[in-house]
């Protein structure tokens, strides 16, 4: 067995006929830590956004400091393990979920189980609501390790999407929040990442709801990158003018056909074209789109500097999901004075009215695109940056949300940091 040296490294080949459910495990990191976190999902790929960034941004922050410790439990192509300073990403061999690439199935029952109790952590946070939690409790069933449920993932919304009947969405919804609220029943906490986000679950009487924000690291995504916009553009081949940009995942829950609905009106108006930069489902349904061939399109940036380079690089930030629980691409385009433009309903949208850093736009409505997009790219750009910068700078600094995050942590625990 052999482990990577750096979390910068992309994961992956960093063990040798390693199997989870029957080798010996490598030994605890950091034994004498006070607190011990074990973070599961099954929302963890190659190329997926937001939760991925959120654990390994806390990675840093516990590698960093002695007295933490984090084991990560993903599923993967096959039985990995990684350590380093004081935190070990497990990956468990799963099957690919069907039309989610890269997102894979926890299937491994045992070997969680194994792990759980090998690495013994004071709590438990699951990140994904369908077969991890229930995996998870099973595991810790005779060990009485508190878990808490993060709620990154807006549910409801995106399971209603598959109907096409009102009175059927409206079933779908509240047999998803009932489902959920069976989660958060199981859990010592339900963890929310924007102040709506918490009304709206405290709304739907699921107990004990704390809301911590998701972070930016600020001095990557930061306004000095502009400087560098030509140099940028030219190795992406993006164009001179005008450009609108959308980083993440390309499915349906993010209503970008929406945006490509609207945007030939606005590039009629102010020139500007749309960058999607991304992998996912949807890819090929978007190029097909009536306006799909007018839309440039540029794979997935790994590179944490190189995604902060483009976002500086562009004169807007698309944030399209009516079901995002934080939205933090867009936070991170905010961080880089680029003003957003989103839908007005989830998280983004508490950000843009917060911060007065981009404007909304009417759901599903795009001639509204069309408006709010104009109504930026024909005015001085100036105070929208400067509104973006500052409301990233005031709410969303890493460190202080791991700080609150850890001190949730040790009140459940019943530890002192």
């Amino acid at each position: 067995m052999s482990f990577r040296s750096t979390l910068a490294a992309p994961i992956g080949a960093a063990s040798v006929d390693f199997r989870a459910g029957s080798s010996a495990l490598p030994a605890r990191l950091r034994p004498d830590a006070r607190l011990g976190v074990l973070d599961a999902t099954e929302w963890f790929g190659e190329t997926s956004g937001g939760i991925r960034t959120y654990l390994m941004a806390k990675a840093r922050y516990v590698a960093a400091r002695p007295h933490l410790r984090q084991t990560i439990v993903v599923p993967g192509a096959s039985d990995e393990v990684e350590d380093n300073h004081g935190v070990r990403i497990m990956r468990l061999r799963g099957p690919a979920i069907p039309r989610h690439r890269p997102y894979r199935f926890m299937l491994a029952t045992r070997s969680v189980t194994r792990i759980v109790r090998h690495e013994r952590p004071q709590i438990i946070e699951v990140g994904s609501p369908f077969l991890v939690p229930w995996i998870v409790r099973h595991a810790t069933r005779d060990v009485q390790t508190p878990l808490v449920y993060y709620h990154h993932t807006d549910v409801p919304r995106i399971v209603a999407r598959a109907f096409s009947h009102a009175r059927h969405q409206r079933g779908a919804s509240e047999l998803t929040w009932s489902y959920l609220r069976r989660i958060a029943a199981c859990s010592a906490a339900t963890i929310v990442a924007t102040a709506g986000g918490a009304e709206e679950l405290r709304r739907r009487e699921f107990p004990r709801v704390v809301h911590v924000p998701l972070g930016v690291e600020l001095d990557v995504f930061h306004p000095e990158r502009r400087s560098m916009r030509d140099r940028v553009r030219e190795s992406l081949q993006l164009p001179d003018g005008p450009l609108a940009v959308f980083a993440g995942r390309f499915a349906r829950e993010k209503e970008l056909e929406v945006v490509l609905s609207g945007w030939e009106r606005v590039e009629r108006a102010t020139g500007a074209r749309l960058v999607l930069v991304g992998a996912g489902p949807d890819e090929a349904r978007l190029r097909a789109h009536p306006y799909g061939s007018r839309v440039l399109f540029r794979s997935f940036l790994h590179d944490r500097l190189s995604l902060a380079e483009l976002l500086a690089a562009c004169d807007l930030y698309v944030a399209p999901g009516p079901a995002e629980t934080f939205g933090l691409a867009a936070v991170e385009a905010m961080a880089c004075g680029t003003p957003v433009l989103t839908v007005r309903s989830g998280a983004v949208a508490e950000h843009v009215e917060r911060s007065g850093g981009g404007v909304t736009y009417e759901i599903g409505d795009a001639g509204d695109v069309a408006r709010a997009a104009q109504s930026i790219l024909t005015t001085d750009p100036s105070p929208w940056s400067q509104r973006a910068r500052a409301h990233a700078e005031r709410e969303h600094d890493w460190t202080s949300v791991f700080d609150r995050l850890f001190a949730v942590y040790a009140g459940i625990a019943g530890v002192t940091l």
